[in-house]
């Protein structure tokens, strides 16, 4: 089963990635299981997404509850959710208000942005950004 997947994983997914050979079919808290039945620690938390584990009894709730009601609009709408997220963050950081992104990309293109508006205002009009040399800024 598990060369199956890696084999049609293959053929139709661009390999933009280095990928372990190895095919996991479940998760349970910080354990993974691949299709031969071994178990693995998951160390990098599916990229930080699950850093409660995997089927996380509440987070599985909340996202079943959730998806019953409404399950995505992007941010071209406003949502209750979202809304309630946001006043709770600002509330328990530094901050006056957030930014909500979909992707590394977002994350990084928003940084940036920050750190420009910034530097226009504080650091009389600095506006440029150091990155380091073939390093990953998302897609």
């Amino acid at each position: 089963m598990g060369n199956d997947i890696i084999e049609q994983s293959d053929q139709f997914i661009f390999g933009t990635y280095k990928r372990f050979p190895i095919a996991i079919i479940k998760g349970k808290g910080c354990k993974l299981w691949d299709s031969e039945g071994r178990c693995y620690t998951d160390f990098v938390s599916g990229i930080a997404v699950c850093n409660l584990g995997h089927a996380h009894p509440k987070v599985s709730k909340a996202i079943s509850k959730q998806a019953d009601r409404l399950l995505h609009v992007s941010n071209l709408y406003y949502t209750l959710p979202q809304a309630n997220l946001a006043s709770w963050l600002v509330e328990h950081s530094f901050a006056d208000r957030v930014f909500f992104w979909n992707s590394g990309a977002e994350a990084n293109e928003g940084a940036v942005k920050l750190a420009r508006c910034y530097g226009r205002r504080y650091l009389d009009g600095a506006y440029e950004v150091i990155t380091a040399m073939n390093s990953f800024h998302g897609r």
